[in-house]
């Protein structure tokens, strides 16, 4: 029978990446021995057991993709596409979302030593079932590419992490960002085989694991100083050239209530509101008075509102540019203006809430009703504080841009004007005639606003550090964020990133 194991506490590494003790959503069967499981191995069965690992990828309400205070916020209130404007009291957090934008954090705030648990709380639930189950090769070899996937948001966004297996025991050495990508390439390239090559989006196959070393080949140069263009070319094409995604012909279908079977998204987060929330982007953004527009069961937050030069990226036919909310806001009727009682009496526009935007400033008294709402995901009348709507990590249209700057940064536009031309077709937008570095890192900020890629593209094409509104040039040493000082002081083989 199936029982649901709730807590789960262990010594040794896994411990230290996590603490003593943590909570676990893991379908087990009891009343069963092991060799009793191996010898009625079914694709059933490896189903149900490898679930407690993707359950980290969801980690309902801890800050996964499309949630707040984890590792999705920071890469997008780092970047230049969001920020979080504190308003008098409301979203001053001790300043932690201030800094965040400003890139002045430190190794103390809170979203960073939660970003670095959801990395390892996959390579955490990965272990486990490599350790308990080692003989199943289908599912040992699917949770050594899911355990590669979560060392790829950690050394993207920390660096030299450790390296820690299924076998391993003790507190764990750090390793260099060098072995790291060693190590992610490798997980990949001896275990591609053994995965599945059917669509299968809540789940990687053999077409995602592709995808994971075409990111790691892409963003080569950043980790090791050697850039991999070529490497991350050959993967994408057998992405393109033999797997089973297509462009949708509607951009928003791929973001909708019920986009599970998008042809476009390959590898997703299954929110689910009742069994597995956490998606909740439409509180983190909308007014709170918004809740009258959507019908909404809860207040949202009034948080996230995008800059007001990426708002202005896009052209006005961009079909893209309905992903960010803006102007005069109505009440579910559509014919009703909603307004805001509390509106500041310095606001030109008054009690009507107008997403405008500009935004008056950052901190410490934005204008409630400033700035353009992350308006990508469809908000169905009625919903509770989760959404159903399944987030794409990983989409075609991705392949697609990638392998247009993977042929541009071998000298090779035509390619590269060809691919970006059949993401903008289907944008309504005119294709491009000439192509460089702005060109396609503005091209993919328009197409995958608030999906979690912009800090890294910005990195990869040399602009993270740049000025833009209300953050002065960053050094460099801040493309890595700090190692977070619960971590520090729970190993002490750990040693902080430069800089901080």
């Amino acid at each position: 029978m199936l029982r649901s194991i709730k807590t789960l506490c262990v010594g040794g590494l896994v411990a230290m990446t996590m603490g003593s003790c943590w909570e676990l959503e893991q379908e087990v069967l009891s009343g069963i021995t092991q060799d009793e499981l191996l010898e009625n191995v079914t694709p059933e069965l490896i189903e149900v057991l490898k679930q407690s690992a993707y359950g980290a990828v969801v980690a309902s309400g801890q800050g996964g993709y499309g949630s707040h205070g984890g590792i999705y916020s920071i890469m997008e209130v780092s970047s230049d596409e969001l920020a979080i404007p504190q308003k008098g009291a409301d979203w001053e957090d001790g300043g932690i979302w201030l800094r965040n934008h400003r890139h002045t954090w430190l190794s103390v705030d809170g979203p960073y030593n939660g970003a670095w648990n959801y990395g390892f709380r996959i390579v955490a639930e990965s272990n486990l079932l490599i350790q308990q189950f080692p003989d199943l090769v289908e599912l040992t070899s699917e949770l050594r590419v899911l355990r590669a996937f979560g060392y790829l948001l950690l050394i993207d966004n920390f660096g030299n992490v450790p390296i820690i297996t299924e076998t391993d025991r003790g507190t764990p050495q750090q390793n260099t960002r060098q072995e790291v990508f060693d190590f992610i390439e490798r997980s990949i390239l001896e275990n591609v085989e053994e995965l599945t090559r059917e669509n299968t989006r809540t789940n990687l196959n053999y077409w995602t694991a592709h995808m994971i070393l075409a990111k790691l080949y892409l963003n080569a140069e950043v980790y090791t100083g050697t850039a991999r263009w070529a490497d991350a070319e050959r993967i994408l094409d057998v992405i393109i050239n033999e797997g089973p995604y297509s462009l949708s012909p509607s951009f928003f279908a791929n973001f909708s209530a019920n986009n599970s079977n998008s042809p476009e998204n390959m590898f997703t987060v299954p929110y689910d509101a009742n069994n597995a929330g956490g998606f909740n982007i439409h509180q983190m953004t909308f007014h709170y008075n918004s809740q009258f527009t959507f019908d909404l069961q809860e207040q949202p937050w009034n948080g996230y509102t995008a800059l007001e030069e990426f708002y202005n990226s896009y052209d006005d036919q961009d079909a893209r540019k309905g992903s960010l909310r803006e102007g005069i806001q109505f009440a579910a009727d559509g014919v009703t203006p909603i307004e805001d009682d509390a509106v500041e009496d310095n606001d030109p526009d008054g009690p009507v809430i107008n997403f405008t935007p500009n935004i008056n400033e950052l901190a410490p008294n934005a204008f409630r009703q400033a700035g353009t709402r992350v308006n990508k995901f469809e908000i169905p009348n009625g919903i509770g504080p989760d959404l159903n709507n399944d987030f794409p990590i990983y989409r075609f249209a991705d392949v697609i841009l990638m392998k247009a700057e993977a042929a541009w940064r071998q000298g090779n536009s035509a390619v590269a004007l060809q691919f970006v031309n059949q993401v903008r077709e289907r944008a309504n937008v005119a294709p491009l005639t000439a192509i460089d570095a702005d060109i396609l890192l503005a091209e993919r900020g328009r197409e995958l606003f608030a999906e979690g890629h912009r800090r890294s593209d910005l990195i990869r094409f040399g602009r993270f550090n740049d000025a833009w509104w209300e953050k002065a040039p960053s050094q460099p040493f801040r493309n890595l964020f700090p190692i977070p000082e619960n971590q520090l002081l729970a190993n002490p083989n750990l040693s902080q990133n430069p800089g901080y």
